[in-house]
């Protein structure tokens, strides 16, 4: 059976090139023009992986990407943008999304991305991974982070990056391999987003539960020390 993808994007050139690749690809296809629409297709057409424009008419799509967060829906999205700054990219990656382009775009990463982001949904572990420093418990089974009993809310590459660093406790892990190992290809861009991903985890565990969990190395990168 062929993956779905919902494409949500108000340029119809754009979303009518995207879809044909696709189609190439093997992938069913849907698509939407603005950003109600795409929300009330992402709700009902249970797509394997969602290509999303931030600035739709009807409802941009930050919106549409909380929303479906909230409804509980953690498929793939992929985010598409024409801003270069970081902070904009956070706020859609913070949102809940998954990975980000910026347009233009080669089709080649596009696809590139698609296929890491469904790789990723596709071998989730099967068995219970639990892993715990410091009074945090992460559970990759769950994907769920207990701190003294109580559930932490992370988006998921707030998830990701914790993962890697209590995975690889007591080593020093620099900016550029962390967004490797967290986005799951080689990654093209401002590793500074990691700083940003960073100062969110330490805002809502070591500032909320007053504990000192990830220690920056300066002009390195960050590492979780188990003593």
């Amino acid at each position: 059976m062929s993956r779905k993808i919902l494409i949500v994007e108000d340029e119809e050139k754009i979303a009518r090139f995207v879809e044909l690749e696709l189609v190439h690809e093997g992938y069913e296809v849907i698509k939407a023009f603005d950003g109600r629409t795409g929300l009330d297709l992402a709700l009902s057409e249970h797509a394997d992986l969602i290509v999303l424009d931030v600035m739709l008419p009807r409802l941009n799509g930050l919106e549409v990407l909380r929303r479906i967060r909230k409804e509980g829906n953690n498929v793939p999205i992929l985010l598409l943008t024409a801003r270069d700054a970081v902070m904009d990219k956070v706020s859609g990656l913070d949102a809940g999304a998954d990975d980000y382009i910026t347009k233009p775009f080669a089709i080649e990463e596009l696809l590139a991305r698609i296929r890491v982001a469904l790789k990723r949904k596709s071998t989730d572990r099967q068995e219970t991974h639990k892993l715990e420093i410091h009074g945090v418990s992460l559970d990759t089974d769950r994907h769920e982070v207990m701190v003294a009993g109580e559930p932490v809310e992370l988006t998921n590459r707030e998830f990701e990056l914790l993962h890697t660093l209590m995975e690889n406790k007591n080593i020093v892990m620099d900016r550029e391999k962390l967004m490797n190992i967290v986005c799951g290809y080689e990654y093209v861009g401002e590793t500074n987003i990691i700083d940003v991903y960073v100062r969110y985890l330490r805002t809502k565990i070591d500032d909320r539960f007053g504990i000192k969990l990830i220690t920056t190395v300066r002009g390195v990168g960050y590492v979780i020390r188990e003593s």
